[in-house]
């Protein structure tokens, strides 16, 4: 078998198909004559007929965070929405699919002060004061932002997605800014949206709440610590026998100084007859309530379990 196949007139046709000089030459042309801007087939402006059917497609890009490249999944996920838009252009919908990038708040922070301890610098270095070190670090951040958003507008463009680029944006321009600030005063203002309070996830290294999704569990081995909580009248009967206080199972002895209470079953009739009393909070002095709940798995440890609402979610439900 031949590398390739020879017909008169024309040039050699490969055995394989090269996508790579291909890409090269249609992707800038399509994006030259404006193929992919928004309106009646790419003409920038709407057709009345199409509006008057109701003929309108849009689709926004869920926008890459800039902190680093794109990667197959967007591949995927914008050959599809590439797919959609191009099917309905043809038909002679008013199209436009709307590029843009997202600035990832404290993941691209992230990925700059990676990029920074490689270097053997730290952020709060980065000046002779405070102000100037943080001025620097934003400097670079955005340095960074157009590094990566650059690289991932090159990819789009390799893909020949035949977005609208005239209409890019970045989650935190300006315009966009004034934006969301608006419609969360609006939402504020009609009573769907309120300030409440929540417990965060707080990096003690970057000294900020980071969200649940950056917050990466890990599963480990612990051990379960039995702990005394001295009754604060003195010994109670407990399980038929006088007890100097309870005792608390817990995996977590390290939070024990935020513990606001001890919490029994309302049906564990070995406790039953404290719930009410005060117990004294080992290593400080002050007292805390026992108090019940069914949360509390009677057959797991003592059946005493210390609320510590600071550190867990349930917790802080009870």
């Amino acid at each position: 078998m031949t590398d390739s196949i020879q017909q008169p007139g024309l040039s050699s046709l490969s055995k394989s198909f090269e996508p790579a000089a291909l890409e090269a030459h249609w992707g800038p042309e399509w994006e030259k004559r404006g193929y992919g801007i928004a309106g009646a087939r790419g003409t920038g402006q709407p057709s009345a007929e199409a509006a008057a059917r109701g003929d309108n497609f849009c689709i926004q890009l869920p926008p890459p965070n800039v902190t680093g490249t794109l990667h197959m999944g967007h591949a995927f996920n914008q050959t599809i929405m590439d797919s959609l838009t191009r099917y309905h252009r043809m038909k002679g919908f008013n199209t436009a699919w709307i590029p843009g990038t997202d600035h990832a708040g404290i993941a691209t922070q992230i990925v700059v002060e990676r990029l920074l301890q490689a270097a053997g610098i730290s952020r709060h270095d980065m000046g002779p004061t405070p102000a100037e070190a943080r001025k620097n670090f934003v400097s670079k951040v955005w340095e960074w932002k157009e590094k990566s958003g650059n690289t991932i507008t090159t990819q789009m463009r390799r893909m020949g997605d035949s977005v609208d680029w005239s209409r890019e944006y970045f989650t935190m321009d300006p315009k966009l800014s004034k934006t969301v600030t608006e419609t969360f005063v609006r939402l504020y203002e009609q009573g769907l949206i309120y300030r409440g309070k929540r417990l965060v996830n707080w990096d003690p290294v970057l000294m900020s709440a980071v969200s649940d999704l950056e917050v990466e569990s890990e599963e480990e081995d612990g051990s379960l610590w039995h702990i005394l909580y001295p009754f604060a009248d003195g010994p109670q009967l407990v399980n038929g026998e006088l007890a100097p206080g309870l005792v608390v199972a817990t995996t977590r002895p390290e939070t024990m100084l935020g513990d606001v209470a001890a919490m029994v079953h309302p049906e564990d009739e070995r406790y039953a007859h404290l719930i009410g009393k005060h117990v004294t909070l080992p290593l400080c002095d002050r007292t805390i309530p026992i108090i019940a709940d069914d949360y509390v798995d009677k057959a797991f440890g003592t059946g005493v379990v210390k609320v510590t609402p600071a550190h867990d979610q349930n917790d802080y439900a009870v």
